[in-house]
């Protein structure tokens, strides 16, 4: 039995894109009536920037573009956290100035020099040797200087000196007691030098006794020997004031007491420690 063809209906577009568009063009139009609203308000509030509404009062003045056309930095706020870092933590510019850890120190620049020697106390006298210097100057957060850093300061520091040099300038003794010594005086640097060859000249820690050699290869024991940490032979440079010109005046064996002062690198943050009581 033949059945009737069917209809051939006309192909409809599909409704949702067209949903799609229309919702999105609501939406733009809302949103841009959202604004104007906004805007109107905001212009009506009394308040900063805005104009008076009827009946209102704008009590903040209104900011006018400087020639540049910028808005002129003293109607810009400053908010804490930019207050609080032009004083950067609340230090202020002296504080974060590099300064000497000491009082009465020699300002060299990139460093300082303590301004006097240092005082030794009573039950030290005698033990200030060239270990006792530098472990005094580590304790305090400086270092023993060396000859040229001496040197270099003459001109400022009042260096020991000859009794011949000016006390002004010097730390010559003007009036020196017979009971004390009537003598020229000179500091100790942290150079050091060696008077003989060989490696006995430079120290030796010596060979305690128990030692033994490697079995492995068949090292015999060494044989036991004293140590020797401060040769006669090994010495510091000592330096003299030299009537402000500075000088070397020989070395001292690193056993010897001497007189000495310490140098200190810049940087302390706080009040300085005081050393009045120095010699």
């Amino acid at each position: 039995m033949n059945r009737p063809a069917p209809e051939h209906r006309a192909l409809r577009p599909d409704p949702v894109p067209r949903l799609l568009a229309g919702a999105a063009l609501l939406v733009s139009v809302g949103a841009l009536v959202m604004a104007m609203t906004g805007m109107a308000a905001s212009q009506g509030r009394p308040g900063r920037g805005g104009h008076p509404a009827a009946g209102g009062r704008d009590r903040r003045p209104v900011a006018h573009l400087n020639a540049k056309g910028k808005l002129p930095q003293a109607v810009l706020p400053t908010v804490s956290s930019a207050k609080n870092a032009r004083r950067l933590g609340g230090a202020t510019r002296q504080k974060l100035s590099l300064a000497c850890p000491i009082s009465g120190a020699v300002d060299m620049g990139s460093w300082c020099l303590e301004g006097s020697t240092y005082k030794i106390p009573a039950a030290d006298v005698g033990k200030n040797d060239y270990a006792y210097a530098t472990q005094r100057c580590a304790a305090e957060g400086g270092w023993l200087p060396t000859a040229a850093q001496l040197i270099g300061a003459a001109p400022k520091a009042a260096l020991k000196s000859t009794l011949d040099d000016d006390p002004g300038t010097s730390a010559t003794t003007e009036f020196p007691e017979a009971r004390n010594g009537i003598k020229d005086e000179r500091e100790m640097a942290a150079d050091l030098f060696t008077t003989t060859a060989g490696g006995a000249a430079a120290g030796s820690e010596g060979v305690t006794n128990g030692a033994r050699g490697a079995t492995a290869t068949g090292e015999p024991d060494p044989l036991p020997a004293p140590a020797d940490p401060f040769p006669s032979s090994l010495d510091y440079v000592t330096v003299f004031d030299n009537h402000n010109a500075g000088g070397f005046a020989g070395g001292r064996p690193v056993s010897e007491p001497e007189n000495f002062r310490c140098a200190y690198a810049k940087g302390y943050q706080g009040k300085p420690r005081d050393i009045s009581s120095r010699s």
